[in-house]
């Protein structure tokens, strides 16, 4: 896919990379020609740019790509004006960062694609780690809910599957629980690998690293994260 990221500060810029390092075309766009020298040797190609200016704007290649990322977010006025012209030139397909609840619900004036709160994302996931003692990666499905990926708490280790009964005592709904075991790549290298574990065969016990894939609200969450306490 080809993507345009405008806004290459440390947030953009380390999205731009990685899209590239996926093998995805890359399209980068600052106003500070710094920030753009800092990238351009990672990236297809990258412009020095104010995207608050309508005619600067246009240089850039809006209609050849797939989505447009718009990355600012410090400077809340330039993020909200660069998205309003993205939109007044018919872009269609638009994420953009939002800093906090007001920079969001103005940005939801605009029907952008989607918002993204990288900020707000990560200091979920990481009071969650702290709160678990392990790795977690969240997904939020809608405000008050979402799906949780965590490695099963030393607690837990040692329990059979059959007697977690997070639904019941917690409300959530284990939806997946994989496994590392030993694998080898296309080398002949041996490495850990992840995969399914079938959490009602007889015996099934949890395991230090058994991966849990969960789903439920924030509430039921904060439960559970209580009763590990």
């Amino acid at each position: 896919m080809k993507y345009l990221v405008i806004g290459l500060g440390i947030y953009g810029a380390n999205l731009a990379r990685d899209l590239a390092a996926q093998g995805h075309e890359v399209i980068g766009a600052d106003r500070s020609r710094a920030n753009v020298d800092a990238i351009k040797d990672y990236i297809t190609t990258a412009y020095v740019v104010d995207s608050t200016e309508e005619a600067a704007l246009s240089v850039l290649p809006l209609r050849g790509v797939d989505l447009v990322v718009v990355a600012i977010g410090e400077n809340f006025g330039a993020s909200v004006k660069t998205v309003a012209l993205l939109k007044k030139a018919g872009v269609e397909h638009i994420y953009a960062r939002a800093i906090d609840e007001l920079h969001e619900s103005i940005l939801e004036g605009f029907e952008v694609q989607r918002i993204l709160r990288p900020e707000q994302r990560a200091a979920f996931d990481l009071t969650r780690e702290m709160s678990l003692g392990t790795d977690v990666t969240s997904m939020e499905v809608c405000p008050d809910s979402g799906v949780v990926r965590f490695a099963a708490p030393e607690v837990l280790v040692g329990l059979d599957y059959s007697d977690l009964h997070l639904e019941r005592d917690y409300g959530l709904r284990l939806i997946a629980v994989t496994r590392p075991e030993s694998a080898r790549n296309v080398l002949g290298v041996a490495h850990l690998e992840q995969r399914p574990l079938d959490t009602a065969a007889e015996g099934a016990v949890v395991a230090k690293g058994d991966m849990f894939v969960v789903y439920g609200t924030k509430q039921a969450f904060r439960a559970l994260l209580r009763s590990l306490r």
